[in-house]
C-alpha cells in the first residue's frame, strides 16, 4: 500500500484520528500529525506494538492461515409447463440466477511443519514411556523369577543337607552299636582307676570316649549353650528340618571343631492377651493367638466340640479355648461405641416435656374415633375395613399444653407393635366400650401397661348407647386388678362418648393431671435420640421412618443410626405433613434420608460423623446376619429332627410383602404362632414394598405361598407368576390372612370368597368437569373394566383407595364394560385420582380350597 496520511489511515482502520495519534506516540512514532504521511515500516512498527500489548507473538506478524472467497453469478433457463400447454405448443421457460461461491484456504508451510514436528515429538515421547514401562515390567518379572529360583535352590540344598546329616548320624549310631563294650570289665577289675580314665580319654575304652564327647575343651556340657541353659533338641524320628549336625572329626589342627546350629528353649512361656468379641471365627482366633488354626480345632475337639476353620464361635467358648492354650482372654463389649453415643445424647439440662399417650383397647371400641375427635380429623376413613392397620403418632395442642398421641391397632395380631408403643409411652389410655366390656385385647393392653410400669387411665366409651353398663365394666376390670378411684383404687375412670364428644375435655384434663404428677423431663439440647414408630418405602421419596423424639433436638442434616440403617436427615415432616427444620422431645416426625427401612421399635440416635454411623450400622448388620444364619441353621436342624422323630410333617412356607414394616412383622409373628406339633408355618421372608421378580424367584426356590398385604406385583413379577404358577394372594385386612392360613392348616376346606382381578386401567390424564366432576382419562391395559364391580386405586403398586366406580364412558356414551386396549373415561366415587395411577377392577368369587 502506498504511503497515506494519518487521517486516511485512521479512516481505513476505523478508529478516531486522535486515538491513532496516541497509539503512534506510544509505539515510539512521534511528531505525527493528522496530515502527516505514514510509511509501511511505521505501520508494521505500530502493528508489532499492538500485538505485544495484547500478549501475542511480535515476531510472527504474518498470519498462519489465509482464506480467500470468490463468488460468481450466472443465469440459466428452466422450461416451465403452463396449465394450458399442449404437446405441440412451444414450451415456456424462465431465467434463474445461479450463484456459485468458492472458498479456498492457504496455510503457512512453516506452521504445518511445526505442528507435524510437535505431533511426532509427542508420539515419540509416548512410545518411549511405553517402552520404559515395558522394560521395567520385564526387569521386575525377571527379578521375581530369579528370587523364586534362588529360594527354591536354597530350600533344596537345605533339605539335601538335612538328609545327609540324618544319614551320617544314623551311620555313627550304627558304628557305635557294633563296637564291643569293654567298659564293665575294666570297671570291675580296677575300680580305683575309673576317675583318671574319665579325666583322660583312653583309646582302648570306647565307652569312656563317648562320655567324654559330651564335654568340650572347657569342661562344659555340650548339651548346654554358652549361657548354660538347657538346649532344645529335635528327635531323629521327627521332621528332617533343622536337625542336629553330627560332631565333625578334627582334621589337621586337633583343636578345630565343626560349628553347628542348635535350638535353645525359651526363657519363659509367651502369654498373649487375646481380645475376644461377642462372636469370632476359628481362623481369626488362631491368628490372634499366633498359632495355626488346626491347633485350635484340635483343642475344640478335645473339649468335645467339632468346628471348621470358618465357623463362628461364641465369646464364652473362645475364652475357654484361649485359657486352655495358656493365654489370657479379654472379653470385649462391642456395643461400647453405641453406649458412648447414648451417654453423650443424655448429657445436658433436663427441661419439662410434653407427655406421650398411647391409646389402647379392643377392636372397634372407639380408639381411632376418640383420636379423630381430639384432632378434628377422620383417620378411620383412610383405613381398610375401618380398622387401624398402622401405628400413628400425632401431636395435639390444647389450651393447657401439648400432648403426643400414639394410636396402636387393637387387633391381636399387633401385640408386638402395642408392646413397642407401651415402651415409649408415658401414659396409657385404655378405651373400653360400655356395651361390650372387657375383651381379649383389653386384657393384653392391661398386661403391656403393667409390664412397662406405665400409669393407666380408663376411658369408658359409648356411654350414650342404650345397653351401656358402667358397673359391669368396673367389675370386669377389677378382676384384672384395675380398680377405679370410686371403688377405692388408684386408676382414673373417665366416661366419654367419642362419637358425640361427651366429656372428652375431662379426659384431656385427667391426662394432663397425670402428666403433672409424673414430672416428665428430657434434655432439650444436644444430639437427639428417639424410637421408630413406623417405617415404609416410598417410591418417590425412598425410605420414610416415623420417629418419636425422646431427648435432644433432631435437626435437618443430622447423621442418624437406627437399627442397622443409617443416613443423613434430608427432610423432616410433622404430623400435618409440613416441612420442618428441627424437632424437640415428645415430637413425632417423618424422617427422610435413611439407607433403608428400620424396624418399628428400633432406636434412632444422632452421631457426630458419617464414619461412626457406618461403623455402628455395619456392626449391627453383621450381628443381624449372624443371628439370622444361626436361626436358619437351628430351624433346619429342628425340622430334620422333627421329621425323623414324628415322620412326615406338613409345612407351609410363606413369603410376605407389606406396605409398612410394622404390618409385615405383625403378619410374620401371627402366622408363625399358628404352628403346632402336626403343622408348621415357616415365614421364608418378609419385607416392605411392591412385589418384584426377585420375590417371585425366592418363592419358587422355597416353594412358598406369596402374600401381598396392601401391595401389588409389578409387570415383570406378574409375568413370572403366570409362568411359574405361584400361588399369589392379595389381602387388605390382616385377620383375613390369618383366617385363611388357619383354615388351610386345620383342614377347613369350606368354600371361601376370593378376589379375582378382572381388569386394570392406567390413568393418562385427569379432566376437570363442572357437570361430572373429575373424570380420569384411562386406557385399559389388562382384562376388562366393568362398571358394577368394585375397584382399587394403586399408586406405585400400593393400594391407596378402595371403592366403587361412579361412571364409565366410552367417547360420549355410558357403557357397562370396556375391553383391553380401549380408551375410556372413569369417574371414581369420593376419591381424587392422579396421573400415573392404576385402577384395578376386581370381583369376589367363591372357590373350593385344598391343601
Amino acid at each position: 500500500m502506498p504511503e497515506v496520511t494519518v487521517s486516511q489511515f485512521a479512516d481505513v482502520v476505523g478508529v478516531p484520528v486522535e486515538r491513532l495519534l496516541e497509539q503512534l506516540n506510544e509505539a515510539g512514532i512521534a511528531s505525527k500529525s493528522a496530515d502527516g504521511m505514514i510509511s509501511d515500516a511505521e505501520k508494521a512498527q505500530l502493528l508489532g506494538y499492538l500485538r505485544k500489548k495484547h500478549g501475542k507473538d511480535v515476531d510472527d506478524l504474518e498470519p498462519r492461515k489465509i482464506t480467500l472467497k470468490r463468488k460468481t453469478v450466472s443465469e440459466i433457463k428452466v422450461p416451465v409447463a403452463g396449465p394450458g400447454a399442449s404437446r405441440n405448443s412451444k414450451p415456456r421457460s424462465k431465467t434463474v440466477n445461479v450463484e456459485f461461491r468458492k472458498k479456498r484456504t492457504y496455510v503457512k508451510r512453516s506452521s504445518l511443519i511445526e505442528e507435524e514436528e510437535q505431533r511426532e515429538k509427542a508420539e515419540a515421547d509416548a512410545r518411549a514411556a511405553i517402552e520404559a514401562a515395558a522394560r521395567a515390567e520385564v526387569e521386575a518379572t525377571a527379578r521375581a523369577e530369579q528370587e523364586l529360583r534362588d529360594k527354591a535352590e536354597a530350600e533344596v540344598q537345605a533339605e539335601a543337607k538335612a538328609e545327609a546329616d540324618v544319614a551320617a548320624e544314623k551311620q555313627a549310631l550304627k558304628e557305635l552299636a557294633e563296637q564291643p563294650t569293654a567298659e564293665p570289665a575294666v570297671a570291675e577289675a580296677a575300680p580305683a582307676t575309673a576317675e583318671p580314665a574319665a579325666a583322660k580319654p583312653d583309646k582302648a575304652a570306647p565307652g569312656r570316649g563317648r562320655d567324654d564327647d559330651n564335654r568340650d575343651r572347657r569342661g562344659r556340657d555340650k548339651d548346654k549353650g554358652k549361657s548354660g541353659r538347657q538346649e532344645l533338641h529335635v528327635a531323629t524320628d521327627k521332621s528332617g528340618r533343622r536337625r542336629k549336625k553330627p560332631r565333625g572329626k578334627p582334621s589337621g589342627n586337633r583343636g578345630t571343631v565343626v560349628s553347628q546350629h542348635q535350638f535353645e528353649k525359651p526363657t519363659a512361656p509367651i502369654v498373649r492377651e487375646v481380645n475376644i468379641p461377642e462372636s469370632i471365627t476359628v481362623a481369626e482366633l488362631a491368628a490372634r493367638m499366633s498359632i495355626k488354626a488346626t491347633e485350635v480345632i484340635k483343642m475344640m475337639m478335645s473339649l468335645g466340640t467339632m468346628a471348621t476353620i470358618n465357623q463362628t464361635i461364641d465369646q464364652e467358648t473362645a475364652a475357654l479355648i484361649v485359657e486352655e492354650m495358656g493365654h489370657k482372654a479379654k472379653l470385649l463389649k462391642e456395643n461400647a461405641l453405641e453406649e458412648e453415643v447414648m451417654q453423650q445424647s443424655q448429657q445436658g439440662e433436663q427441661l419439662p416435656r410434653a407427655p406421650v399417650i398411647t391409646i389402647m383397647g379392643h377392636v372397634d371400641h372407639g380408639k381411632t374415633s376418640l383420636l379423630d375427635y381430639i384432632r378434628r380429623t377422620k383417620v378411620a376413613a383412610g383405613e381398610s375395613g375401618g380398622i387401624t392397620q398402622h401405628i400413628g403418632a400425632y401431636s395435639v395442642t390444647i389450651d393447657r399444653g401439648t400432648m403426643t398421641f400414639l394410636d396402636t391397632p387393637g387387633h391381636e395380631a399387633f401385640t408386638a407393635m402395642r408392646a413397642r408403643g407401651a415402651k415409649v409411652t408415658d401414659i396409657v389410655v385404655l378405651v373400653v366400650a360400655a356395651d361390650d366390656g372387657v375383651m381379649p385385647q383389653t386384657e393384653e393392653a392391661i398386661q403391656h401397661a403393667k409390664a412397662g410400669n406405665v400409669p393407666m387411665i380408663v376411658a369408658v366409651n359409648k356411654i350414650d348407647k342404650d345397653n351401656a353398663d358402667l358397673d359391669r365394666v368396673k367389675q370386669e376390670l377389677s378382676k384384672l386388678d384395675v380398680i377405679s378411684e370410686e371403688w377405692g383404687g388408684d386408676t382414673q375412670f373417665v366416661y366419654i362418648s367419642a362419637l358425640k364428644g361427651t366429656n372428652v375435655d375431662g379426659l384431656l384434663e385427667s391426662i394432663l393431671l397425670q402428666a403433672e404428677l409424673l414430672e416428665l423431663r428430657a434434655v432439650a439440647d444436644g444430639p437427639a435420640s428417639g424410637a421408630v414408630v413406623e417405617s415404609r418405602l416410598d417410591r418417590g421419596r425412598g425410605p420414610v421412618a416415623t420417629v418419636l423424639i425422646q431427648s435432644g433436638t433432631l435437626r435437618k442434616g443430622d447423621i442418624v443410626v437406627s437399627g442397622h440403617e443409617y443416613g443423613r436427615v434430608r427432610a423432616m415432616l410433622n404430623d400435618q405433613g409440613n416441612d420442618i427444620d428441627s424437632a424437640g422431645p415428645s415430637t413425632p416426625v417423618e424422617v427422610l434420608g435413611l439407607s433403608g427401612t428400620p424396624r418399628a421399635g428400633d432406636e434412632m440416635i444422632v452421631v457426630s460423623d458419617e464414619k461412626k454411623a457406618r461403623e455402628i450400622a455395619l456392626f449391627r448388620q453383621g450381628k443381624f446376619r449372624e443371628v439370622k444364619l444361626a436361626k436358619q441353621q437351628a430351624n433346619k436342624l429342628q425340622d430334620m429332627l422333627t421329621q425323623m422323630g414324628e415322620g412326615e410333617t406338613v409345612s407351609l412356607n410363606l413369603l410376605i410383602k407389606a406396605d409398612v414394616q410394622g404390618s409385615a412383622e405383625a403378619l410374620a409373628d401371627s402366622l408363625e404362632k399358628l404352628s403346632n406339633d402336626e403343622v408348621n408355618v415357616n415365614v421364608v421372608h418378609n419385607g416392605v414394598g411392591g412385589i418384584t421378580e426377585t420375590d417371585i424367584n425366592l418363592a419358587v426356590a422355597s416353594n412358598a405361598l406369596l402374600v401381598g398385604f396392601n401391595v401389588r406385583a409389578d409387570a415383570s413379577a406378574r409375568k413370572r407368576v403366570e409362568e411359574e404358577g405361584i400361588d399369589l394372594r392379595y389381602y387388605s385386612v390382616i385377620y383375613d390372612v390369618i383366617d385363611d392360613v388357619k383354615s388351610a392348616l386345620a383342614g377347613m376346606l369350606a368354600p371361601e370368597v376370593r378376589e379375582q382381578i378382572v381388569g386394570i386401567a392406567e390413568v393418562k390424564q385427569v379432566f376437570r368437569s363442572k357437570k361430572f366432576g373429575d373424570i380420569a382419562g384411562c386406557i385399559v391395559i389388562e382384562g376388562a373394566v366393568k362398571r358394577d364391580n368394585p375397584i382399587r386405586v394403586l399408586r406405585d403398586n400400593v393400594v391407596v383407595y378402595e371403592g366403587q366406580l361412579e361412571s364409565l364412558r366410552r367417547v360420549k356414551d355410558d357403557v357397562k364394560e370396556v375391553q383391553a386396549g380401549t380408551e375410556c373415561g372413569i369417574g371414581v366415587k369420593d376419591y381424587e385420582v392422579k396421573e400415573g395411577d392404576q385402577i384395578e377392577v376386581f370381583e369376589r368369587i367363591t372357590v373350593n380350597r385344598s391343601l
